[in-house]
C-alpha cells in the first residue's frame, strides 16, 4: 500500500505539472492546445541536447528547456494563435491549428533530433529502501520534490505577483478585466508561453528517469486533457487535483490490475467516462453554459 501511495504521488506532481501548463492556456484563451505534449518532448530534447552533446550541467538544461519552451510559447500565441482568436468567430479554428502546431512540432522534432529514444544518465545514483514497504531510486525522489516545488512557486506566481494576478483576472472575467486597464494581448502571450514553459520543463525532469522519443507527445497530450477534464477544464486547482487523480489511479492500476494483462487505462477511461457522465464539468470546474 505505502509503494502504491509512493509511486501515485511521484506521478502525480509530474502530471499535475503537466496540466497546469494545458490549463492555464485554456482558461486565458479559452483554447485546447493539442500541441502540449510535443511541447513536452521538444523540452526534453532540449535537455538532452545541453547535457549529453554539449556536456553541460543537468540544472543548465533544465533552464535551456524553460526559456526555449517560454519563448516558443510566446512566438506561437503572438503570431499563429493570437490573430486566429481575434479575427475568427468559430472555436474550431483555434483547434485545427493546435493539431496543426502538432504536427509542425512533430516534424521539427524528427528533422532536429530524430526518432529514436534519447535519454540522459542519472542525474542521483542509489535506491531508497524503507523497511521493503517503499522502494524508489533517489532520482525519481529528486525529479517528485523538484516537480512539487515547482507547482508551489506556480501557485505562489499566479496568487501574489502582479502578472499572476492580471492573468487570473482574465481568466475569470476578460471584459472586466480589460475594462480595468489589464492588456488582454500582452499576458494572453506570456500564459501561452508560461504553458509552454511548464510542459517543456516537465520534458526536461523526466529525460532523465523515462527518456524522451519522437512517439510521446501524443499520449502525453491525452494524459493532459485527462486530468483537466476530471479537475474541471480552467481551473488551476482542479488541474492539480486531476494529476494526482490519474497519478494514484496509475499507480493502483499498474500493481493491482497487471495480472490482468495492460487493461490499466481501459479502466481508466472506463471510470472517467461514468465519471464524466455524473459529472461533466469536473471536480471543481463550473457547469458549461
Amino acid at each position: 500500500m505505502e509503494q502504491i501511495i509512493a509511486n501515485g504521488l511521484y506521478l502525480g506532481a509530474q502530471y499535475a505539472l503537466i496540466a497546469l501548463g494545458l490549463t492555464l492556456i485554456f482558461s486565458l484563451m479559452n483554447v485546447l492546445n493539442f500541441a502540449h505534449g510535443q511541447m513536452y518532448v521538444f523540452g526534453g530534447f532540449v535537455t538532452y541536447t545541453v547535457v549529453v552533446q554539449l556536456g553541460l550541467p543537468f540544472i543548465v538544461g533544465l533552464f535551456a528547456s524553460a526559456v526555449v519552451l517560454a519563448v516558443m510559447g510566446a512566438l506561437i500565441e503572438k503570431f499563429l494563435f493570437a490573430p486566429v482568436v481575434r479575427r475568427s468567430k468559430r472555436d474550431e479554428s483555434t483547434m485545427l491549428l493546435a493539431a496543426g502546431v502538432a504536427f509542425f512540432l512533430d516534424a521539427v522534432i524528427l528533422l532536429l533530433f530524430g526518432e529514436k529514444q534519447r535519454g540522459v544518465p542519472k542525474i542521483v545514483n542509489g535506491v531508497f529502501n524503507w523497511d521493503m514497504r517503499i522502494i524508489m531510486p533517489y532520482d525519481r525522489i529528486l525529479i517528485g520534490v523538484l516537480a512539487i516545488l515547482l507547482i508551489v512557486v506556480f501557485i505562489g506566481f499566479m496568487n501574489y505577483s502582479r502578472t499572476g494576478r492580471a492573468m487570473r483576472a482574465l481568466a475569470q472575467d476578460k471584459m472586466a478585466a480589460q475594462l480595468m486597464g489589464v492588456n488582454v494581448a500582452r499576458y494572453s502571450m506570456i500564459g501561452f508561453a508560461l504553458g509552454a514553459m511548464l510542459a517543456g520543463l516537465v520534458g526536461g525532469l523526466l529525460v532523465t528517469i523515462t527518456g524522451i522519443n519522437l512517439g510521446m507527445g501524443g499520449p502525453i497530450s491525452v494524459k493532459a486533457f485527462l486530468m483537466i477534464m476530471i479537475g474541471g477544464a480552467g481551473v488551476i486547482s482542479g488541474a492539480i487535483a486531476g494529476g494526482f487523480i490519474l497519478g494514484m489511479m496509475e499507480s493502483v492500476g499498474l500493481t493491482v490490475l497487471s495480472a490482468y494483462g495492460d487493461i490499466t487505462y481501459l479502466a481508466i477511461f472506463a471510470s472517467l467516462m461514468v465519471f464524466l457522465a455524473v459529472r461533466p464539468q469536473g471536480l471543481m470546474g463550473k457547469p458549461w453554459g
